[in-house]
């Protein structure tokens, strides 16, 4: 059994501190290398065979670095593979999949319209980094299905994004006619197959948030120590000694909450929902003190501050807006008052 501390550690050697947005092409050739990508498939199905603990391990530690490569959606791409019922060639998948073929999750909603003919015509959005993948795992209206990129009536449609970390896309269909041997789930399945991928989806993306915020306190504190005004370094002013526990104070309790829900099996989605959009408040207020903190330095597109924040305001925008869960939450909230 591998150690969680060991896979941290596999993680920082791989991927150091010092080398921010690594190659995307390298770091997902480097994955695959590791076996990160088979981190959750079962044994039987020839993976490693771990649990949540570990993936949101990795993609805390992929989060510090901000990583280029898409781990994120790719795993759980193979996740909704894995446990499909219906796939043809399932185990054809998974090895190809594991070996360092691209197919993603897409990370924000489909809008489709059937024809009558049952051709779909919308857009699937959220493809991270589809440039590389060779099919996309959807959420169709007749169930979940792989659909693949070269496939007639479907086409993509990069859409620029402010996090230069990323490259997604919209996934264009127009008359696409879905191929019965590549259904995951169909109608009635579906609702236990989201539910299943959902909580993944939000680990993983607070994980990376969280990640992410760690690395820009630790920038932040040791700019603070060797900065200085008054002959004195800035890490010494009462009050900027407070922001800065300030940021500690949230990343832990954020972090806190992260790790209590991977070892809770009885956590529902509104729950992993608000998880995540608190741990991406965290990330943008850390990130928004980081700048603050750096002063003039901060503001500049040189200085590393900007793509931490960049990738703080991207993260929350996955699997539900911040205030679709912040409204669910509520309502359960003000439910349970009664």
């Amino acid at each position: 059994m591998i150690e969680l501390n060991e896979l941290t550690s596999a993680a920082q050697k791989a991927f150091p501190a010092d080398k921010l947005s690594p190659d995307r092409d390298a770091s997902w050739e480097l994955m695959a290398e590791m076996g990160w990508l088979m981190i959750r498939v079962p044994e039987e199905d020839g993976g490693l065979g771990l649990g949540r603990e570990a993936s949101t391990a990795i993609h805390y530690e992929m989060g510090r670095v901000l990583s280029r490569a898409p781990l994120i959606p790719a795993q759980l791409g193979l996740q909704a593979i894995v446990l499909s019922k219906t796939l043809a060639d399932r185990a054809d998948w998974i090895e190809r999949i594991c070996g360092g073929e691209y197919v993603p999750l897409h990370m924000r909603a489909a809008r489709l319209t059937p024809g009558d003919d049952g051709a779909l015509s919308g857009t699937i959005s959220g493809v991270l980094e589809a440039d590389m993948a060779g099919a996309v795992v959807a959420s169709l209206p007749h169930g979940y299905a792989i659909v693949p990129l070269d496939a007639e009536g479907v086409s993509l449609n990069e859409r620029p994004v402010w996090d230069p970390s990323r490259r997604m896309f919209d996934l264009v269909l127009d008359g696409y006619r879905p191929d019965p041997a590549l259904d995951l789930a169909e109608v009635k399945s579906a609702p236990g197959l989201h539910d299943a991928l959902a909580p993944e989806a939000h680990l993983a993306i607070a994980a990376d948030c969280l990640g992410g915020a760690a690395a820009a306190l630790e920038m932040t504190v040791e700019y603070m120590t060797m900065r200085k005004q008054f002959d004195r370094p800035i890490a010494m002013f009462q009050a900027l000694k407070h922001r800065a526990a300030d940021m500690k104070t949230r990343i832990v309790v954020a972090e806190a909450l992260m790790w209590s829900y991977v070892h809770d099996e009885d956590v529902d989605i509104i729950e992993f929902g608000s998880m995540k959009t608190l741990a991406g408040e965290t990330y943008q207020y850390v990130t928004e003190e980081m700048i603050q903190l750096h002063g003039g330095i901060g503001l500049t597109e040189e200085h590393q501050s900007h793509l931490f924040m960049k990738r703080a305001m991207l993260n929350p925008h996955f699997a539900g807006e911040p205030d679709l869960w912040k409204e669910r939450m509520g309502r359960e909230a003000l439910a349970a008052m009664r």
